[in-house]
């Protein structure tokens, strides 16, 4: 583990320093995967914060935030935005509407605020780490913190 700046270009985060406040963590072998991250930190799955885009319908892109040691339920998530279906963003879709590649997208810092959900699962632990904007960079950050930073509903679209 290397402690480092941002991992992102600063052009492409508004607020790098907002990131660099959290003790961003570099592991050269990455942390491009929620199983790979757990690994190089040391702690449990359940204890990484996935960053994932969906899109959905009537709604657009959207972030869901979720445990790494759960799956989000495409049919639980548009229901939650009272919509008919959603579905994985592409990666240039995900891309565009965050400003980073999938594996290294955080949950928050992007272009324009996304709507956003938190998985309730990592309300469970007293720090979780999230993507710092790159494959091998995270950051340690308590889920009252990830909450307010993200602005994000806490609610269980996970499943299946």
């Amino acid at each position: 583990m290397v402690p480092c700046r941002f991992g992102a270009e600063p052009s492409r985060v508004p607020a790098v320093t907002e990131f660099d406040a959290y003790g961003v963590r570099r592991f050269p072998a990455g942390t491009r995967t929620a199983g790979d991250a757990a690994r190089a930190i040391g702690c449990e799955l359940g204890a990484i914060v996935k960053s994932l885009v969906f899109v959905v319908e009537g709604v657009g892109p959207v972030l869901a935030l979720t445990s790494g040691a759960n799956r989000v339920d495409t049919a639980k998530l548009a229901a939650h935005f009272a919509a008919t279906s959603a579905r994985r963003a592409t990666p240039d879709e995900a891309r565009a509407a965050t400003g980073f590649a999938i594996g290294g997208t955080p949950p928050f810092g992007h272009p324009r605020r996304l709507p956003a959900v938190c998985d309730p699962a990592l309300l469970r632990y007293d720090t979780v780490w999230a993507a710092a904007g790159t494959p091998d960079t995270v950051f340690p950050i308590s889920p009252a913190e990830l909450l307010a930073a993200s602005s994000a509903t806490t609610v269980d679209v996970t499943g299946g």
